[in-house]
């Protein structure tokens, strides 16, 4: 998996690289039980400080998306389960979402049938409930 980060965004470099690792998560591109570069390599392949690595790192933990292990270092989470807080938090986020698309004039076939096209692109082995 290739990250690219944008220097000059107003998003947190810790922000783009956690949600790039979601993103590879969820198209396939890393399966569960993958494991992950460690905190020193993927400083040294994005060009940023280990400390931001090792806080994305930190962050997907307390997530759910990956484990880390002392001995064997980071591995994508083998189990994922869309728990009450993850709920919330995305019904929270869809409802901003959907508000920001109305307000913009944006029509509610338009917004679900782009819902789906992105969700459909999502690693389908994985997605299946």
């Amino acid at each position: 998996m290739i990250i690219t980060l944008d220097m000059n965004s107003s998003t947190p470099i810790y922000v783009q690289l956690r949600n790039q690792i979601v993103m590879g998560i969820g198209k396939g591109m890393l399966k569960a039980g993958e494991s992950l570069p460690t905190v020193r390599q993927l400083a040294q392949d994005a060009g940023v400080n280990t400390m931001t690595v090792n806080k994305t790192y930190q962050i997907l933990k307390a997530e759910g998306f990956i484990e880390i292990d002392r001995r064997k270092g980071a591995a994508v989470s083998r189990e994922q389960k869309a728990d009450i807080v993850f709920r919330e938090k995305l019904e929270s986020e869809l409802e901003l979402l959907s508000a920001e698309a109305s307000i913009k004039g944006m029509a509610k076939q338009e917004f679900l049938s782009l819902c789906e096209e992105l969700f459909s692109g999502m690693n389908p082995g994985q997605m299946e409930v």
